[in-house]
């Protein structure tokens, strides 16, 4: 199963400050912690078997156009989402 012929559903729970998709059961996210006008963004899954379809980055950006929607910046403790910043030039300016 692709991701191209299935978009992913990505829901938004900021009461537990996660980004997640189910995908064929299993939940692939992306945590954060909010400080103030600033997202900590803490950690990026996605199950080994699930790996490689685009997940993570799918959960990544939507997660930054969220925070650039709220006027936050965002810093990218996860390894995974500076890496994403780093490759995507466009998101540069929202790192704190």
């Amino acid at each position: 199963m692709s991701t191209e012929a299935s978009p992913l559903n990505i829901v938004h729970k900021p009461d537990i400050g996660r980004f997640e998709a189910i995908v064929e059961g299993l939940r692939c996210e992306a945590d954060y912690r909010l400080d103030g006008r600033v997202v900590r963004m803490t950690h990026t899954g996605v199950p080994t078997q699930l790996e490689g379809r685009g997940i993570a980055a799918a959960l990544v950006k939507t997660a930054l156009q969220w925070a650039r929607v709220q006027g936050y910046k965002v810093d990218p403790i996860c390894s995974y989402v500076h890496i994403y910043i780093r490759r995507h030039p466009e998101w540069q300016d929202l790192v704190a």
